[in-house]
């Protein structure tokens, strides 16, 4: 079976590539990044092919009509993926390659696409628990959250055979460059901030779960042309006990504040005017990055197990040591 995939480079990309190539398939994937190309290839378990390709540019589409001529399915994870941006990066990242992919699979009739998209959808500064993928969206938190429900929508637009979206919640693991390393920043420099108690509950997903969600979504008999589908370990965690978790494993002292939520959101809506009026990066603080650790936010998995007999394969507790082990490695700490 020959399968494409986007964004191939990235930290949940790669990790699907190693897995299709294990499982025999004849993998292509794309990226940007040719240091990053060649360290997939180097731990690839088989032979795969890199293709570079920037998405949002004018070669773009024709391009990846060309290296997906005669794959069986595409699984599209090229995307910008961050708190913070303009409408005009994440319209590049995230709505172009998905109008890209979409023309790919209507040229060469692709049989099945699979969409990683984001629950970041359902955000809306309130606790939320046990989310339906069919329950309506509110107003995006903001521009990452916007451009990927548009993305969604493109695809149920595109008239495709078979498409999965998978919205998989907070993926952690091996390469992760977003989300652990983040918060891993913020334990090393101080204290991190427990808004509302350090009471919400959040899901997590192990990149093995995802990975798992991705094969079986490609591989499954589908209900309906385009199936949506939350993914997530299924065992959420308030953030005081993640802290504490993360913190035994990575072997880093957790230190804590207690500070009120209206407190963080003033002066993260500060932080966030200053850094518009003076066109700078990302600032130290933004709202939904203080929201997801002041609200609950957890995943309803019914469709997805039902469906597609989805079942993780990695428990939450036995991915933190992994992670922690990779991490440690790279430190070059010796457990």
């Amino acid at each position: 079976m020959k399968i494409l995939v986007t964004g191939g480079t990235g930290f949940i990309g790669r990790h699907i590539v190693w897995r299709l190539a294990a499982q025999g398939c004849e993998v292509q994937f794309t990226g940007r990044n040719a240091s990053a190309a060649a360290e997939v290839i180097r731990h690839s378990p088989a032979t795969v092919c890199w293709v570079p390709l920037e998405h949002g540019t004018p070669a773009a589409s024709y391009k990846l009509s060309q290296v997906s001529r005669g794959c069986r399915s595409i699984v599209h994870c090229a995307a910008l993926s961050s708190p913070w941006g303009t409408s005009q990066a994440f319209a590049q990242a995230n709505l172009d390659s998905t109008n890209e992919v979409l023309r790919a699979c209507r040229v060469n009739e692709i049989e099945r696409l699979v969409h990683l998209s984001t629950p970041s959808l359902y955000f809306a500064f309130r606790d939320r628990l046990g989310i339906r993928e069919n329950e309506p969206l509110p107003p995006p938190v903001n521009e990452y959250a916007r451009s990927k429900a548009l993305a969604e929508m493109r695809v149920h637009e595109a008239g495709l055979a078979e498409a999965v979206i998978l919205r998989p919640r907070a993926v952690f693991g091996p390469w992760d460059g977003t989300l652990m390393p983040r918060l891993l920043r913020v334990m090393q420099r101080g204290s991190i901030p427990l808004m509302r108690g350090g009471h919400a509950q959040l899901d997590l997903t192990c990149v093995d779960n995802l990975v798992h969600a991705v094969a079986l979504s490609l591989t499954q008999r589908l209900p309906r042309a385009v199936c949506t589908y939350n993914v997530s370990n299924g065992t959420p965690l308030t953030i005081a006990d993640l802290l504490q978790r993360v913190a035994e494993q990575f072997g880093l002292n957790l230190r804590t504040r207690r500070l009120p939520w209206r407190l963080m959101d003033a002066v993260a809506r500060l932080l966030e005017t200053s850094a518009h009026l003076r066109g700078s990066g990302e600032p130290l603080l933004t709202r939904y990055g203080a929201g997801v650790l002041a609200f609950s936010q957890t995943l309803d998995l019914s469709a997805i197990q039902n469906e597609l007999g989805y079942r993780p394969v990695v428990t939450q507790d036995e991915g933190i040591r992994l992670h922690a082990q990779w991490w440690l490695a790279q430190q070059g700490v010796r457990p």
